[in-house]
């Protein structure tokens, strides 16, 4: 990542000074899979601690704590109920399930897709947005040029950095971004360090 740092430090005189106030970038990877991606639809409006609670109970309800769409889908709603899951992150964790069982989701040609094309089959699933396809693109595809535009922590530190009177629309942020290319990822990692959130899926 030598070189994304060098890029964005000699890019972006204020990202420049976040990047030298947080230090080496450590972003933490998942793996690009189907628990990773039911994960961040358990976490979804939830704080960590309690997100954290959540998906280990719903991980203890399949055998040997592999969550498959096979074992999802072995489990009856109310039982993913009792875990704590609300009954429409149940319904969207069984969707999940249902269309990478039958194909239509298929993990193993997210490799080779772009960006865009990850998010449009990922969005196709109840629940998923684009916000949840960004972050798997970024902490599970690895993929280093996405700008999560929207993002709420972002916004506010790039408000903070570039002293803004209000919160940046999200059109703001791409023009700001246009010298982060290609990339954006891990200038938005630097952006959550900034405000002491590494983000999280």
């Amino acid at each position: 990542m030598r070189k994304a740092i060098v890029h964005l430090k000699k890019s972006d005189p204020a990202l420049s000074r976040v990047i030298e106030r947080v230090g080496p970038y450590r972003i933490q990877f998942r793996e690009p899979d189907f628990q990773t991606l039911t994960r961040s639809i358990v976490y979804q409006q939830l704080s960590g601690k309690v997100a954290s609670v959540i998906f280990g109970r719903l991980v203890e309800c399949v055998p040997g704590g592999a969550l498959t769409p096979r074992a999802i889908l072995k489990l009856t709603p109310e039982r993913m109920r009792a875990a704590g899951l609300s009954g429409q992150k149940t319904a969207y964790i069984r969707d999940l399930a249902a269309r990478t069982k039958s194909g239509e989701v298929n993990f193993a040609e997210f490799a080779v897709l772009s960006d865009e094309d990850v998010i449009e089959r990922l969005t196709r699933v109840k629940g998923i947005g684009v916000w949840t396809a960004q972050m798997f693109l970024m902490f599970a595809l690895r993929r280093t040029n996405v700008l999560p535009a929207g993002d709420l922590g972002v916004r506010s530190a790039v408000r903070k950095i570039y002293q803004l009177e209000a919160l940046p629309h999200p059109r703001e942020v791409e023009k700001l971004a246009e010298r982060w290319h290609p990339y954006c990822s891990v200038a938005a990692w630097y952006l959550w360090r900034s405000l002491d959130n590494a983000g999280e899926i």
